[in-house]
This record gives C-alpha cells, structure tokens and sequence, in this order.
C-alpha cells in the first residue's frame, strides 16, 4: 500500500504529525506498536485539556479522532525495517506487509534504561518517577528521594523540595562540589552517602528505602534520572545522525525536524533533548506541516 507519509509511532507525537497531514488532504498512515515510552504510568499529567487521562485513553482518543479523516489510516505492527526506495521510502511490519511512502515521519520514542536495583522497575511511573511536573503532583507534601544517576542528578535534587522534604542519595557517585552542597543544603536537602540497596514496602508503594550501611530512611517516592536509548533501530538503519541529549542520544534534526537523511523527519522524545507529553506533541505538528510542505514543494 503506498501513502504520502508513513508516520512510524502514535502516541502523542505521531498522531500530532498525522492530523496536520490529514487536515491537510494527504494519505497519510500512522503505524504503532502500541507500546509508548509512558505505558508504565496510570496517567499523563500537565497536558493541556487531557490532565488526568491514562495513556492508553489518550491513545485511543487519537486513534478515534484521525479516523474520521478519510485520507489517514492507522495500523496496529511494529515495523522491524525501514529503507529508501526509489525516490520514497518501504517500510515491513511484523505481519509481513509492505508500505511505502514519498515521507517518512519518525515517531517511536525511547526506552528508558533503570538502575539494575530490585523493586525499582515495578514502580516506575508510579511511586518511582523522573520528572516532577508529570508525576510529582501526586507525590506532593510526602518523604521525598533522589537517587544519582549522572551529572543532573544534583540539579533534580535542587528542584524536588518544592513537592517534599527531600533526601540526596548520592549512590558512591554523583557527590555534589562546594557549589552545589551550598544550593541543595540551602533548599533543605539532606544529603546521604551511603547507597541505596533496597526499596522497602509493598509494590507499588514505597515505605522507605535501606542503605548500604544497613540504616533505613522513610521516604513515600523516589526520583530516578535513567538512560535514555532509542526504542527503535529505524532511525540507525536509515542513517541518521544523532547527537547527545541529557539523558542519550537523540536524533539531530532542523527547525522543522528534518533529520540529515532527506525526506525522513523525526518527532518527540526522540528527537527533543528535553523531554514531556507537550513537547512530544509539539515537535510532531511541526514534523507533520514540514512533511506537508516537503510534498508540496517537491523538497
């Protein structure tokens, strides 16, 4: 089947990219896996006028809204492999189908990668979390954690006191310099040296956490900074530059979210080096009128 574009990832950024290209009058088909960075989280928070709503609701609003587009199609599949042909694109999804395309759009996210720390998985994206203004709402006025994980970890643990008394596990290595120790002690940070081995309490909840030195802290959340690396190996096999973000490699791209392969644009976490439901969204409106435009002007 061939279309206009190819938007490769739903969610919030493919399906932002899609509805300017079906607006705009071009077939355009949006291919998801149905597996969003944010699929471990109950909620999405701090998106205008969807505050509240679950992932998956969020999803298939989306999904409901450009089907009543006749030009946009969506397709269940992961696509394992993505190539230039001719003067457009081919993609294979895992059902054996074919698609091509003169655009491609790249939407498929990233994967976040934990610290290797029993109990911390089955909490992500509920009682552990990243970023304060997606999740730190609901962890507001309780005992409060950030664990090191790189370089921004003091910064976060700057920025949590205003949800919660917090504590700084520094993990044996992010230990902050004079500067730093003068900005977290002055915003009531307690700064702790000896590692976090243990979450404590029934999953998904947090009682507290146990430390190295076999002494225990209270805390109700815990703030983790992970690595971030591509959910996908699509952008790789078409060629695309990267360049390194906050958390890992995002793809390089333009203004108007080209990435340096012509005629492949990339959207949301992949492509921004920072990072939430907003941004996502934003960036695919831009990737999908700058495709539009792209066919418009044969570029």
């Amino acid at each position: 089947m061939s279309s206009d574009v190819i938007v490769i990832g739903g969610s919030f950024a493919g399906f932002s990219a899609a509805m300017q290209l079906a607006r705009g009058q071009r077939n355009v088909i949006v291919i998801d896996a149905g597996k969003p960075r944010n699929r471990f989280s109950e909620a999405s928070h701090g998106f205008f006028c969807l505050d509240g709503f679950s992932p998956s609701e969020i999803r298939r609003r989306a999904a409901r809204q450009l089907a009543k587009y006749p030009t946009a199609r969506v397709i269940e599949g992961l696509v394992n492999s993505a190539k230039r042909e001719g003067d457009g694109f081919s993609v294979i999804v895992d059902s054996g189908e074919t698609y091509t395309a003169a655009k491609l759009i790249l939407a498929t996210g990233l994967r976040d990668e934990l610290p290797d720390l029993p109990g911390l998985a089955e909490r992500w994206g509920k009682t552990v979390i990243h970023c304060p203004y997606c999740h730190g709402y609901e962890l507001r006025n309780r005992q409060l954690g950030v664990m090191a994980t790189g370089p921004l970890s003091t910064h976060q643990a700057a920025i949590i006191p205003d949800w919660g008394p917090t504590t700084y596990f520094t993990q044996d290595q992010q230990s902050p310099d004079p500067e730093q120790t003068h900005l977290l002690t002055s915003r009531g940070v307690v700064i702790e040296t000896s590692a976090v081995v243990e979450i404590m309490g029934e999953t998904p909840s947090i009682t507290g956490v146990r430390l190295a030195d076999g002494r225990t802290i209270p805390l109700e959340g815990l703030y983790v900074g992970p690595k971030a690396r591509m959910a996908s190996p699509l952008a790789q096999q078409l060629g695309c530059e990267f360049e390194e973000g906050p958390m890992g490699p995002v793809v390089k791209v333009d203004d108007l979210k080209r990435t340096s392969v012509a005629g492949v644009f990339a959207a949301g976490d992949m492509s921004n080096k920072w990072q939430n439901a907003t941004l996502a969204s934003a960036s695919g409106v831009m990737a999908g009128t700058a495709a539009h435009r792209a066919l418009m002007f044969g570029e």
